[in-house]
């Protein structure tokens, strides 16, 4: 247990930073699984509509992610890779589409 007001404090705000990360990550998770959901749907069935519904996803999954890195909840490295996991699906589904 911490003995000092400083040391209360910084424990306080350390775990309000863990919580506001702990957001981010778990939202970004299920972003990524929406986007790899919209994918795999479009190389099942590559129509106008669910192509439209894998940019809606990938639009809004990139904003989570810049949003997390901007936040400094993800290195931004790692958010780059993690915008590259997700073009390199859909990349490999064009690819393969035509």
């Amino acid at each position: 247990m911490a003995n000092s007001k400083s040391a209360i404090k910084r424990i306080k705000i350390a775990e309000r930073n863990r919580m506001r990360n702990k957001i981010y990550k778990s939202a970004v998770r299920t972003l990524m699984k929406k986007y790899f959901q919209a994918v795999e749907q479009y190389a099942s069935d590559p129509t106008p509509e669910a192509m439209e519904t894998v940019d809606k996803a990938m639009r809004v999954a990139y904003s989570k992610i810049d949003k997390a890195v901007k936040r400094k909840v993800f290195h931004r490295n790692n958010g780059a890779r993690k915008k590259a996991r997700l073009a390199k699906a859909l990349k490999k589904v064009e690819t393969t589409a035509s």
